[in-house]
C-alpha cells in the first residue's frame, strides 16, 4: 500500500486506512475520508504541499503530512 501523498495527479484510489498515530485522524474521518471511499488526486502544489483531492462531490486540500497518514490502494 502507498500513502495518499505518493499518488500521482489524476489518479483515483481507494482509502484502506488512516494511520493510528495520526494527530488528525478524527478530523479526517469527520471530513469523510473513511476506509472504502474513492478519492481522486486532483492537483499538487509545485513542491508537493498542499494536495487537492476530490471525494463525495467536494474538493478538499490536505497538507502533505496529513496525506501521508492516509493509506490507499
Amino acid at each position: 500500500m502507498k500513502s495518499l501523498s505518493e499518488i500521482s495527479v489524476g489518479t483515483t484510489v481507494k482509502v484502506k486506512s488512516i494511520s493510528k498515530d495520526s494527530s488528525v485522524k478524527r478530523r479526517l474521518l469527520e471530513m469523510g475520508i473513511v476506509p472504502g471511499i474513492e478519492v481522486l488526486v486532483r492537483g499538487k502544489a509545485p513542491l508537493g504541499d498542499p494536495i487537492e483531492i476530490v471525494l463525495r462531490g467536494y474538493k478538499l486540500t490536505l497538507r502533505k503530512e496529513e496525506a501521508a497518514s492516509i493509506l490507499v490502494e
